[in-house]
């Protein structure tokens, strides 16, 4: 039986349930024994004998039948499955049980969007767009501990608007969501130092320290901790694992924070080591000894360690090196078991969770505001520093900015200026976003930028942005691959004051016939041409592209022998994409992907 039924009791219903079963891999029951349902003696054995073992739970039919059925056997909304009430026509779909933990609500969305319906969910977290405080920690990987209250009641608090101090002293793509989406009776810190719980009803608090609060406090606990550990041979493990716990909680530490345990490489098989980290849930990896020299420039060295393993420090540099942060949070700290045996301990906070400064390079698109990532835009809205390219970027995009955030047009700063007003947000904390047109790593000049970043041990991350060239498919309603013809698409740029490779001259790259895009060429427009002949028929399409996507756009439509005629006659200087190639406009070559007889794709993936 799979995890998943749907149970139907009308032959009109027949239709909605193969479809869900498509969709969903669930097998259709009925009583009646309808061709293509497993035939069942009464919905009630059915569910005496499963309820327990399935994960959703679908009636196709009237709600008052599912109510009856399902009631003897509901027990806890922790382990009860999702229970799912929908007619015939999928024009209502209804979260019966387990609405939050059991997934009735996730499901109830993705059911109404297989059959266009309207969903009905009445968990009043969902009716006021409210955090749903019960499924946050499993999202997000987070453990959830409450203290001086239970869950339902503070749940219940939270719901009803009780004045709420959220704290964050880590970050996360979870944090990141929480500060989107701030409800208005909950203030946002980054600090103990920085609000005062009195003031607060409740604290949701998103940390791995065991604050003490008189409140009733949601914690929850992210898994980025990574533990350092050298020993000697043999140590006791049960004497270890309590040395762990009394190290973290001596460090006012949760060990429900633990991401991973990290050693030398002759201690991967050291049994104290192995059974911590199963025991935990997390990983336990090791390094070399030339890997952990690496990092310790700047720790203690021991000689025993040394002399034994080679490396003049273990549990240090490992959780350096695991973590991938610069600095320790909790430094050597050395204990034995019962038998004197030796082991140290150290901590570092995973560098990718930690509550600093924050760079992101995020691709602005090719002009329009709204074509810049999901992401993008969220990033702009939760920036502190928006810096971008004022000549290249609109400024339009920057009016995704929170109140308080600072946006500066880096069109003219010079570089140092622009790594100093970025470092300066950075080291107090701050998230900066670099604007860039189009895709940041295509012709992006991020190279110098992360360059720095990496010199001055600054994180960052890229955001893929849309680039003009593909901008210029869309806006020329063109594809620029053509089956049989053309398979290849050449991203390139005339050869200015930046000398181009040999290999690379536009006059090599034109005898391949491929589509071919130009980037920041428009003033070499003649030896462009010229080049571009040496392989290209005269005849050949060309598109001349002006400002894509922005109020300004224009194109051009031309035949390559008139590229160079085009650009002067309309004085184009700037943001030109130059496209090449007889993929434009082409409307000849189908493709076969949708051919009855090229079919695999699709029987593979029911195959799999």
């Amino acid at each position: 039986m799979n995890k998943s039924i749907i149970i139907i009791n009308n032959i009109h219903a027949l239709p909605l349930a193969q479809l869900l079963r498509q969709e969903l891999d669930a097998t259709i029951c009925s009583s009646s024994g309808y061709e293509g349902t497993q035939k069942i003696s009464s919905i009630h054995k059915l569910l005496s004998e499963n309820f327990n073992q399935l994960d959703s739970l679908i009636f196709i039919g009237a709600l008052g039948i599912t109510v009856r059925s399902v009631a003897p056997f509901i027990q806890s909304k922790q382990s009860d499955p999702a229970v799912i009430n929908l007619d015939i026509y999928g024009r209502f779909v209804q979260s019966v049980v387990s609405g939050h933990k059991g997934g009735a609500n996730d499901l109830c969305q993705r059911i109404a969007r297989i059959t266009g319906g309207h969903v009905v969910v009445t968990t009043a977290s969902d009716s006021l767009e409210l955090w749903s405080l019960d499924t946050l920690g499993i999202v997000y990987s987070w453990h959830a501990e409450y203290k001086h209250i239970d869950e339902n009641t503070f749940i219940a608090r939270f719901v009803n608007g009780a004045k709420t101090a959220l704290l964050l002293e880590t970050k996360d793509v979870g944090t990141q969501f929480l500060e989107q989406s701030l409800p208005e009776h909950v203030s946002v810190f980054y600090s103990t130092d920085d609000f005062k719980p009195e003031v607060f009803e409740i604290i949701v608090a998103v940390t791995p320290y065991l604050h003490e609060f008189s409140n009733p406090t949601l914690f929850y606990r992210p898994a980025c901790l990574v533990l350092g550990t050298g020993s000697q041979k043999a140590i006791d493990g049960a004497d270890y694992s309590q040395g762990v716990e009394t190290f973290l909680l001596n460090n006012n530490l949760s060990h429900h924070s633990l991401k991973s345990l990290h050693s030398i490489d002759i201690k991967k098989e050291e049994q104290a080591f192995v059974q911590f980290a199963t025991s935990k849930g997390i990983a336990f990896s090791w390094h070399v000894a030339d890997d952990l020299n690496r990092v310790s420039d700047n720790l203690e060295t021991s000689q025993a360690a040394l002399a034994a393993t080679g490396a003049s420090n273990v549990s240090e540099a490992s959780a350096l090196l695991g973590s991938g942060n610069s600095g320790l949070l909790v430094n050597k700290t050395k204990a034995c078991d019962v038998y004197g045996r030796h082991y140290t301990l150290a901590l570092a906070m995973d560098v990718a969770q930690e509550r600093k400064g924050a760079i992101y390079i995020v691709g602005a698109g090719p002009g329009d505001p709204e074509l810049v990532s999901v992401k993008g835009k969220q990033l702009l809205q939760t920036a502190d520093l928006i810096l971008y390219a004022g000549s290249l970027v609109p400024e339009q995009l920057t009016h995704y900015a929170k109140e308080g955030c600072v946006v500066r047009n880096s069109a003219q700063m010079d570089l140092e200026e622009q790594f100093s007003t970025m470092k300066e947000a950075y080291d107090k904390g701050g998230m900066v976003v670099r604007l860039h047109t189009g895709d940041p790593c295509i012709y992006g000049a991020i190279q110098e930028q992360m360059n720095f970043f990496d010199k001055h041990q600054m994180p960052y991350e890229i955001i893929p942005g849309i680039s003009s060239f593909q901008a210029a498919a869309a806006r020329l309603q063109s594809q620029f691959t053509i089956p049989e013809r053309i398979q290849t698409i050449i991203l390139t740029r005339g050869e200015g004051r930046t000398p181009m490779p040999e290999r690379e001259k536009l006059s090599e790259l034109a005898k391949f016939q491929s589509t071919i895009c130009l980037f920041l060429s428009v003033s070499l427009i003649d030896d462009m041409q010229q080049q571009l002949l040496e392989g290209y028929p005269p005849e050949t399409p060309v598109a001349i592209c002006y400002k894509l996507t922005w109020k300004e756009e224009k194109i051009w439509r031309g035949q390559l022998k008139d590229l160079a005629n085009i650009v002067k006659a309309n004085n184009l200087k700037l943001t030109v994409m130059i496209v090449v190639g007889d993929a434009i406009d082409n409307r000849e070559n189908r493709s076969k992907l949708y051919d009855r007889q090229f079919t695999h794709l699709f029987r593979q993936g029911k195959d799999e």
